[in-house]
């Protein structure tokens, strides 16, 4: 079993396993944007032990999660569970993200350890956030609804193009808050902060694994991981 999890992508050890988003958490392992890789690879990359992730996977007890296998539910329940759950859980953690970022940079920004440019950064991205969404609401979800995946092809290709342009913006949240972690003697603030980054980026992650690696793959021009393919 040990060989087949190395040789597995990452995005369909998260699809097939109850529990390993929450060790490819902990390990930072991106299995939604970057779930093409493999766990070898991506392991690789990250600079960790593919041993120790794989232990950690097989460590993971059969039917102990809670979490619903949303391979087995439809696509209206999957559309239905990704607008309440995360769609409008993104529109409400980011204002309050950006508030806090400009208040720690207000109270904070001379400190080297500060996560200066993170509000701005956090602005730009809920724009396109916000812009991403309408689309799937719009235009993509409707089609999909409709049982149109040949039509929806184009679209799903686009959403997955942006998936991965989170995923770097996400990439940019590590980098300016040392991997959301508060530096010692950190205010309340700047820990609510950090605390509130980690939970969107937790959320994002899921968000973007539940769309590339299950709602869309029923559509036969978006099969596989052809926008998520750099790095």
């Amino acid at each position: 079993m040990s060989a087949d999890y190395l040789n597995t992508a990452l995005g369909d050890l998260a699809r097939t396993i109850p529990g390993a988003t929450a060790v490819f958490h902990a390990n930072r392992l991106d299995f939604c944007c970057q779930g093409h890789r493999t766990l070898a690879d991506a392991a690789a990359k990250k600079g960790i032990s593919a041993t120790d992730v794989i232990v950690q996977l097989e460590a993971l007890k059969p039917g102990v999660s809670d979490a619903r296998d949303w391979q087995q539910a439809s696509s209206a329940e999957l559309v239905e569970h990704i607008l309440a759950r995360f769609h409008m859980r993104h529109r409400e953690q980011l204002p309050e993200l950006m508030r806090l970022a400009r208040r720690v940079e207000q109270v904070h920004g001379d400190r080297p350890d500060c996560p200066n440019g993170l509000a701005d950064h956090l602005s730009c991205m809920a724009q396109e956030m916000e812009s991403h969404m309408l689309k799937e609401e719009q235009i993509l979800f409707p089609l999909l609804l409709q049982g149109q995946q040949a039509i929806a092809g184009g679209p799903i290709s686009v959403m997955r193009y942006e998936h991965e342009q989170h995923g770097e913006a996400l990439d940019e949240i590590i980098r300016l808050t040392d991997d959301i972690t508060p530096p010692v003697g950190a205010c309340n603030t700047w820990q609510a902060l950090y605390r509130g980054l980690e939970e969107f980026r937790q959320d994002l992650m899921q968000h973007i694994h539940l769309e590339n690696n299950i709602l869309f793959a029923s559509s036969p021009r978006a099969t596989g991981y052809a926008c998520c393919s750099k790095g």
